[in-house]
């Protein structure tokens, strides 16, 4: 199978809450499709062969995976949906949350469609890899969710009063996803509290990059807000940095909180804006063979920088925050990143014809990613170099009061203001020169 980088998905979410995903933004679908046949077990042996050829652990995760695939063949199958649950238990046993079959409704959520329009709550959801709780990694910026005061690390314990407890991501999706203007009820355990939320379906509509221009006593700053790694975030932040400059900002602010993750290429984009020279990631495979991305001498700025990352910022934000943190090209504030340091790539399967719309998916783990100086920062996630911690009341207060977010009333913003004003005011004192008679 071909795969096209620039389809490379590095969403944190196994699935979101909408009528498509985020991290599925611009998939490319491979050439090589699986197309149904006579029989569904000849779809479930398509699965493991792709599995077999790609699976970014050889081992499997140390499961032998010839046995699985003579366990699932000596089965009988008379339907699709015996295929489709067959196959779910059998990539259950890699135990990774993020290699994933869909069903044809699954496989269309996961599309982005042109405009951008999402319909849903607006929750990016995933199983935790320990617990396997249903957690949410981050509510969509001004979504019924984020306005409601849906946070990060959320745990959803119940959805319309249905435990969730051993329920497969797709499956709460399909129960949280529904009509706009519909009702659904989430409890969701935050630390030692339980909170309910009756959420109103909407249609969402999302533009990845926000800007503003600041004034402060040292001069102007850029303050840009980056939601998601999608398809058209690089021309959003290409726009957003020109604009900046032409209005003579001293330095930038780049606000990654929350946000889960996309493409790979995306990230590798927009790296490039900000970094004239250096390594931006690696990509290593099963075999071990590493692809480097650099920068291309093509920056658009190179005025002082602070990164505010926390525990919501994952995969394609990982990838940004540690390449600029590498390079020393920024200052990282707030708190841990998420951690997830692994490459999917995603291409349909069961289709009745080449150009039906009506196919399966399959998402598979092919690649883990390094940041410059080689970390691997899966499951440990990216330390900030300045921690500022949020209350649960000044975390329930931003969710609340999302105006508050990039201002000096957001604390983790007040403190990476405090460090780029250093930095501006740095660079603005004369150096001394020696001169001789």
């Amino acid at each position: 199978m071909t795969i096209t980088k620039r389809g490379l998905v590095l969403g944190a979410t196994a699935a979101a809450v909408s009528a498509v995903t985020i991290t599925g933004a611009g998939l490319h679908l491979s050439a090589g499709q699986a197309f149904f046949s006579e029989s569904p077990k000849e779809l479930v042996d398509e699965v493991w062969q792709i599995i077999d050829q790609q699976y970014v652990d050889g081992t499997f995760n140390q499961v032998d995976w010839k046995t699985v695939r003579k366990e699932y063949l000596n089965r009988s199958y008379t339907s699709k949906e015996e295929a489709y649950k067959a196959i779910r238990e059998m990539l259950k046993k890699l135990n990774d949350p993020y290699t994933r079959f869909m069903d044809p409704d699954e496989f269309r959520n996961m599309q982005i469609d042109t405009s951008g329009e999402l319909t849903g709550v607006g929750i990016q959801l995933a199983a935790d890899e320990k617990t396997k709780k249903l957690t949410v990694i981050a509510p969509i910026e001004d979504s019924p969710a984020s306005k409601a005061g849906i946070l990060a690390k959320d745990i959803i314990s119940h959805i319309d009063d249905k435990s969730t407890e051993g329920m497969p991501v797709d499956q709460a999706v399909k129960l949280i996803r529904g009509q706009p203007g519909t009702l659904v009820k989430l409890t969701i355990l935050r630390g030692n509290k339980q909170l309910e939320f009756n959420l109103k379906r909407a249609r969402i509509e999302i533009h990845p990059v926000r800007y503003s221009y600041q004034k402060t006593p040292t001069g102007g700053v850029g303050y840009i807000r980056l939601i998601q790694f999608s398809q058209n975030a690089p021309q959003e932040m290409r726009n957003a940095i020109q604009k900046l400059e032409n209005q003579q900002v001293s330095g930038y602010i780049l606000d990654l909180r929350s946000n889960p993750g996309g493409l790979l290429y995306t990230s590798i984009d927009i790296a490039r804006m900000w970094l004239k020279e250096g390594a931006i990631v690696s990509t290593v495979d099963r075999k071990g063979e590493q692809e480097r991305e650099r920068a291309n001498n093509r920056a658009l700025t190179d005025k002082p920088l602070v990164v505010l990352v926390d525990g919501g910022s994952a995969s394609a934000s990982e990838i940004l925050s540690g390449a600029l943190q590498d390079n020393k090209r920024a200052v990282l504030v707030g708190t841990k990143t998420f951690g997830k340091g692994l490459v999917q790539s995603v291409r349909s399967v069961d289709c009745a014809t080449p150009s039906s719309k009506n196919c399966a998916g399959l998402a598979v783990t092919i690649a883990k990613y390094l940041t410059p100086s080689g970390r691997d920062i899966n499951k440990h996630g990216i330390d900030p170099d300045v921690e500022v911690k949020l209350t649960d009341e000044q975390r329930k207060d931003l969710s609340t009061n999302r105006d508050k977010i990039g201002t000096t009333a957001d604390p983790q913003y007040a403190k990476a203001l405090d460090i780029l004003t250093q930095q501006i005011k740095a660079q603005q004192t004369p150096r001394r020169t020696d001169s001789k008679s």
